[in-house]
């Protein structure tokens, strides 16, 4: 397959990464539809090393309900979801409201979306290598 349809594919097939934990299921559905909304937007722009704001969305999604998380984390956390909520049009309550991240947090988000796409990317190599076998197999 050429790159590019590869990476139309991977749009909709790259994994969901979350905390391990179980709170995976109760992934609420419309997050997993701007998931896919902004890994469209990543492809059309050509950024393929970082994860969408709402995958990291739903990694501190799932990890907030698995084990307490920092207030560093609590911040980017509710600032993700402004965004995503913000961006549909939804009003965000005021005790919840976080505008901007301290250069740290930043940093931090960065690392996580880094950390995000990476497992993505094995987990998709993983899977082309089975796909290899199987078919090396069936000859």
């Amino acid at each position: 397959m050429p790159r590019d349809l590869d990476s139309l594919v991977e749009v909709f097939t790259a994994p969901l990464v979350v905390m391990p934990g179980g709170w995976g299921e109760s992934l609420p559905e419309w997050i997993k539809g701007e998931i896919t909304l902004q890994r469209m937007v990543r492809l059309m722009k050509g950024d393929d090393d970082l994860a969408t704001d709402a995958e990291a969305t739903a990694y501190l999604y799932t990890a907030s309900l698995t084990n307490p998380i920092g207030r560093d984390w609590t911040e980017i956390y509710c600032y993700l979801v402004n965004k995503l909520m913000s961006a549909k049009g939804s009003p965000v309550p005021d005790d919840v409201r976080v505008e901007k991240l301290t250069d740290y947090q930043e940093e931090e988000l960065r690392g996580l979306k880094r950390w995000i796409r990476e497992r993505q990317h094995k987990v998709l190599n993983e899977r082309k290598k089975v796909e290899k076998r199987a078919e090396q197999e069936e000859r």
